[in-house]
């Protein structure tokens, strides 16, 4: 079939071993220079790769017909001035476990008040706390798509009460309610983890502010996964210092690396993690393109396909 592709990828290299050996039919062409990048745009009609790179690319005018996101989030390639006459898919059904894995180090980091002990060890005060079990606990999952559907399904052998919120209510496995954003309020008051995994859209920003948080159980603990436009970060810190709300592990930040005079990175109660909750595998990713390249060229749906006016 001799397709073009262009790999636009900080790991390029490893990208490009990978998908020649999963398909030797392909032409595929990398490099790390962006000049060489560019060049080799013009005439790929198919690209795979990080929204960052891929944009630029665009911004220089090239017209790809196709391209595949290897992050789940494509936040760069929705700017305004570039053109969507092409078909996007986003990195879909390789994150679930990591996400998962991230999700419940900090629940039950939490449960089993990890951070209070290593304090009392500094401390050399003898810790005899008894720790606590998330069976039973209420846990409510904002964005229940494709990552929030397995980090559920992983959650539910620890005995949680799993709740959801989506863009619209619905039935969902194995959720006891999935409602839709106007509720959002109404669920963080009755829950003990609020897990944030929404995807970055005009109506996910600054979701979390100052009388949401008011509205939170002062015993749970906010995870935000998702995307740091939702946050307003000062109320977060506010609403931590006056109890709103019993602690936040934060991964993903309105700007990141987060700035040196930050709030975050002396909140009470509050811990970073340096968006590292879900990285992409690159023997996933290829798995999932091959898959979807083989489905492109017979002309069938694609997993993971961007509708540009939902923004996902």
């Amino acid at each position: 079939m001799n397709m073009r592709v262009l790999i636009a990828e900080q790991d390029h290299a490893l990208y490009a071993r990978l998908l020649r050996e999963a398909a030797p039919d392909l032409e595929v062409l990398n490099s790390g220079d962006s000049a060489e990048l560019a060049r080799l745009a013009a005439d790929s009609p198919v690209w795979l790769g990080q929204p960052d790179l891929l944009a630029t690319l665009l911004r220089q005018g090239h017209q790809p017909q196709w391209l595949q996101s290897t992050w789940a989030g494509i936040t760069p390639l929705l700017a305004d001035g570039l053109q969507r006459d092409y078909r996007l898919t986003r990195a879909v059904g390789i994150f679930g476990q990591v996400m998962a894995e991230y999700v419940l180090t900090y629940m039950l980091g939490h449960e089993r008040e990890v951070l209070a002990r290593l304090v009392s060890q500094v401390e050399r005060k003898w810790d005899e706390r008894p720790g606590r079990s998330l069976e039973g606990r209420r846990v409510l999952i904002v964005g229940t798509g494709d990552i929030g559907q397995r980090v559920a399904e992983f959650l539910l052998p620890f005995g949680v009460q799993l709740y959801g919120i989506a863009s619209q209510p619905r039935e969902q496995a194995p959720f006891i309610e999935v409602a839709g954003l106007e509720d959002l309020g109404r669920l963080v008051g009755q829950v003990d983890y609020v897990i944030n995994l929404l995807p970055d859209t005009p109506a996910t920003h600054d979701l979390y502010d100052a009388a949401l948080f008011q509205r939170f159980n002062p015993e749970a603990l906010f995870i935000n996964a998702g995307r740091g436009v939702a946050v307003v970060d000062g109320d977060l810190v506010e609403a931590l210092k006056k109890g709103h709300l019993a602690g936040a592990v934060i991964d993903v930040c309105r700007q990141e690396p987060l700035p040196q005079r930050h709030p975050f990175w002396t909140a009470w109660g509050l811990l970073l993690t340096g968006h590292s909750s879900a990285p992409t595998s690159p023997t996933a990713m290829v798995r999932l393109f091959v898959e979807n390249l083989r489905a492109y060229q017979a002309g069938e749906g694609l997993r993971g396909e961007v509708d540009f006016q939902r923004g996902y």
